[in-house]
C-alpha cells in the first residue's frame, strides 16, 4: 500500500548526449596533443643544449689545464689510450680526451696498464667496455636514447690491435674540424699535422690564441648528421664506429662552401637521405652548436653556406653579421 505519492524517476545520459560528450573529449584532446608533444620536444632540445654545454665546458676546461683543445688522434681506425696522455701522443679522439673533465675519469682510466708503448689483451678489453658503456650527455634525447646500438660492420681497432665491435654507444656530436675536409683511418706519425683550420685534428692542436676569428664566432662542437632510417642500426657511415675514435666521420664533421653549390651546411635530417661529412639535426628550424667560448646556439638551416664555412674556419677574418646566423 502507498501513501499516494509519485516515486522520483532516475534520469541517465542518452546514448546521444554520451556520443556528443564522447566527441568533445576527443576534439579537446586533438587541440591539446600539438602543445604536449611541441612542449616535450622544447623539454629535449634543451637538454640536447645543456649536452652541448657540458661538453663544451669539458674542452675549454682541457684548453685551460694543458693550452691547447683535445687533438684529433691518430685517425679513425685508432680508439682513446689512457696511458698515452693528451695533445699528439694520443691516438683517441676528442670525446675521449674530455673524459676526466665531464666527471668520468674511471671510464676514461679502463683498461689502463700504465705502459704507452705495448697494447696489452686488458687493455682492448677496456677500450671494448668504455665503447659499450652509455652516456646521456653524448646523445640527443630527440634522437634516440642513450643505450649501446649494433655494429654489424665491428668497424674498430684498438690502439694497434683489431677488435671486434658488435655494439656500442651512440655519438651524437662532432667536433669542428674546418672548412676543408681532412682525415684519414691512420695518421701517418711523424708526418706534418693535418690542419683543416678548425678545432681539432688528426695530428694536430689548437689554443684558444689561434682562433684569429674571436671565440664566438667559431664553432667548436655540434649535432651530427644521422639519416633517421639508421639511428639504431649502425649502418650509417658516420655511425658505425665507436665513440673514442680519432679523426674521421663519426667523431669529427665539416662546414665547406662550393660556388657550384656542392656545399655542406648543417641540415636538417631526412629519412633516406645520408650526410656523413655534415652536422645536422632532427630538431625543427635549426642545428645546435657550442661555440669556442662556451655559448651554445641553434644555428639555422637556411643559413648561408659561405658563412657557415666562415664559422667553421678559425682563422679567415670575415666578419659575421648576427642576422647571418
Amino acid at each position: 500500500m502507498t501513501d499516494g505519492r509519485i516515486p522520483p524517476r532516475h534520469r541517465g545520459f542518452t546514448l546521444v548526449e554520451l556520443l556528443v560528450v564522447i566527441t568533445i573529449i576527443g576534439i579537446l584532446i586533438a587541440l591539446l596533443l600539438p602543445a604536449v608533444q611541441a612542449a616535450r620536444e622544447a623539454a629535449r632540445r634543451m637538454q640536447c643544449q645543456n649536452n652541448l654545454k657540458q661538453l663544451g665546458l669539458g674542452m675549454l676546461n682541457h684548453e685551460q689545464a694543458y693550452r691547447f683543445f683535445p687533438g684529433g688522434g691518430w685517425g679513425f681506425a685508432w680508439t682513446g689510450d689512457p696511458d698515452r696522455g693528451t695533445g699528439i701522443d694520443q691516438p683517441g679522439g676528442w670525446s675521449f680526451t674530455i673524459l676526466p673533465y665531464i666527471e668520468q675519469q674511471a671510464l676514461y682510466n679502463l683498461g689502463s696498464d700504465t705502459d704507452p708503448n705495448n697494447v696489452t689483451q686488458a687493455q682492448r678489453d677496456g677500450a671494448l667496455k668504455r665503447d659499450q658503456t652509455p652516456l646521456s650527455v653524448l646523445n640527443c634525447p630527440t634522437r634516440r636514447r642513450a643505450v649501446v646500438y649494433p655494429r654489424p660492420r665491428t668497424y674498430l681497432a684498438y690502439s694497434n690491435g683489431p677488435a671486434q665491435l658488435p655494439t656500442a654507444a651512440g655519438l651524437d656530436y662532432c667536433a669542428n674540424s674546418g672548412d676543408t675536409i681532412v682525415y684519414t683511418g691512420d695518421w701517418p706519425r711523424g708526418s706534418a699535422p693535418w690542419d683543416g683550420n678548425g678545432i681539432s685534428h688528426a695530428g694536430a692542436v689548437v689554443a684558444v690564441a689561434d682562433i684569429r676569428d674571436g671565440t664566438t664566432n667559431t664553432f667548436m662542437l655540434g649535432e651530427k648528421y644521422i639519416g633517421p632510417d639508421q639511428y639504431y642500426s649502425g649502418l650509417d657511415d658516420g655511425d658505425d664506429h665507436g665513440m673514442y675514435e680519432g679523426h674521421g666521420v663519426d667523431t669529427y664533421r665539416w662546414c665547406v662552401y662550393s660556388p657550384s653549390g656542392a656545399s655542406l651546411v648543417p641540415e636538417q635530417e631526412r629519412p633516406g637521405v645520408m650526410r656523413w661529412w655534415s652536422f645536422g639535426s632532427p630538431h625543427s628550424g635549426g642545428c645546435n652548436f657550442a661555440m669556442c667560448d662556451g655559448s651554445v646556439r641553434p644555428i639555422s638551416y637556411s643559413i648561408d653556406p659561405q658563412v657557415a664555412s666562415w664559422l667553421a674556419n678559425r682563422r679567415d677574418r670575415q666578419p659575421i653579421a648576427a642576422d647571418k646566423l
